[in-house]
């Protein structure tokens, strides 16, 4: 099973309402493609009505009639009360979920949004002070995370409402954001590139058939992946249980998941789980020692390239005789860490714990090779939503923020899905330059706003 890992093979120019090029035409004519002079330009008057993010209206109509307005009033307005209040936090947490869609990454770029007419005009006619976002952020507190980590993950579980799945794959891994400042929470702990950084290590959890976020905390920079996320864990498989109940659920970990309390909160989850295995000194020997191997590619020459087998080993604080562990060799593969143990043999090893009795070894290790795709979303998430950007000292509105922009990619994934089916394979760079960010002009006649769009035939 395979889930969905956005690609931009498919992004051509009629999508983005322009049209192939005419070189052979011009080459029958004998025409050189001369370019033109920026000197002869005439500059006009400028234009108030411009906008560069035309396809945000779109995107604003289906996030309304899906009702996340009444949404957010109903669990966040709370956080502002009082006649006095201009910006209500419904309509600034609206405000946010725009700036992220449209590429925003820190408080500050509202500072280049105000100036456009359509952002402005969908916030109500006046895009609030950054201070006064910065004051808003910091008003959430761990009650109201709750409740948007909630939320995101309910927008992340509405695709798979709408479908009978038979089989859901829930992929779970770790990030690092580096910082460079004194933010609350900001602690050296593992960081690949800077050594000794302060930063904080998230945790997120993505639904592969969907590439859409199920579960998210912002977590301390000192915080590694162990017994303390099973709580976190075992709610994120529940709701995958309550959205589509007939689902056979899989959970996917790298060897940070080689734990045995998150083995035993996946397994009393009633979920399967496949998780790289930890290569202790015990688990490597016991590796080598085994000769049953099973040839499952060979080739042309008719020469094994491909085995499996599996490992009788159980670590000492697993229940006995519950969980397998299965090895995969391989002469092939040529990413990841490679391990050879055998000094006359050119493989090298792949070990995998599961608690799935049903299906085959090598099916179950090409299944973990899936897990791949977690990886691109975690980046596609930095850099187009900026989840790696925080803009305050306080850790709790640097969650909010990031739970918000989690919430945007969800939506935007949803309409997509929903509205311009064409590109619900694109990444989000690509989604935002054909579908959002898109030249327009906002009038106003005969007393209604209206709004005029560059072509874009996915759109019409």
């Amino acid at each position: 099973m395979e889930g969905v890992t956005p690609s931009t093979w498919k992004v051509r120019r009629p999508d983005v309402g322009s049209k192939r090029a005419e070189g052979w035409e011009w080459q029958a004519l004998k025409r050189r493609v001369r370019r033109a002079s920026a000197r002869a330009l005439r500059q006009g008057r400028t234009d108030p009505s411009l906008s560069g993010v035309g396809g945000l209206a779109a995107f604003n109509a289906f996030v309304q009639a899906e009702g996340l307005g009444r949404v957010l009033r109903a669990r966040f307005g709370h956080l502002k009360k009082g006649r006095g209040v201009v910006y209500p936090m419904h309509t600034q947490m609206q405000l946010l979920v725009d700036a992220a869609v449209v590429g925003a990454k820190r408080i500050f770029d509202f500072e280049w949004l105000a100036g456009d007419p359509l952002f402005a005009h969908l916030a109500g006619g006046a895009v609030p002070s950054i201070d006064v976002l910065y004051d808003d952020l910091r008003r959430f507190g761990p009650a109201e995370l709750e409740d948007l980590e909630a939320l995101v993950a309910e927008q992340g579980l509405k695709p798979v409402r709408e479908k009978k799945w038979k089989e859901l794959t829930v992929d779970v891994d770790t990030t690092v954001m580096p910082l460079f400042g004194d933010q609350e929470g900001a602690l050296p702990g593992p960081n690949p590139r800077y050594h000794g950084r302060p930063s904080y290590h998230p945790i997120l959890a993505r639904i592969a058939e969907t590439n859409t976020v199920l579960g998210a905390r912002l977590r301390f920079g000192d915080t590694c992946l162990g017994q303390n996320e099973a709580k976190d864990i075992k709610q994120w498989i529940g709701r995958v249980h309550d959205a589509a109940p007939d689902a056979i659920v899989t959970v996917r970990i790298d060897a940070g998941g080689d734990c045995t309390a998150l083995l035993n909160a996946i397994d009393e989850s009633k979920a399967y789980f496949v998780v790289k295995a930890r290569l202790t000194p015990n688990l490597v020997r016991a590796v080598w020692e085994t000769t049953s191997w099973k040839t499952v590619e060979k080739d042309a020459c008719n020469r094994p390239t491909r085995q499996v087998a599996e490992i009788p080993f159980e670590r000492e604080d697993w229940p006995p005789g519950r969980y397998r562990v299965i090895a995969v060799r391989t002469n092939e593969r040529d990413t990841g860490k490679q391990v050879q143990l055998w000094s006359d043999l050119d493989y090298s090893v792949h070990v995998y714990i599961t608690n799935d009795r049903a299906r085959g070894i090598d099916e179950l290790a090409r299944l973990y090779d899936d897990r791949a795709g977690v990886e691109p979303l975690i980046a596609e998430l930095k850099n187009n939503f900026g989840i790696g950007k925080v803009s305050t000292w306080a850790f709790d509105a640097n969650a909010a923020a990031f739970l918000i922009k989690l919430l945007a990619y969800n939506l935007l994934r949803r309409w997509v899905a929903a509205k311009v089916a064409p590109a619900a394979r694109w990444r989000a760079s690509w989604i935002r330059r054909a579908c959002i960010c898109i030249p327009a002009r906002l009038l106003r006649s005969g007393g209604r706003w209206e709004l005029r769009l560059a072509p874009r035939p996915m759109l019409n």
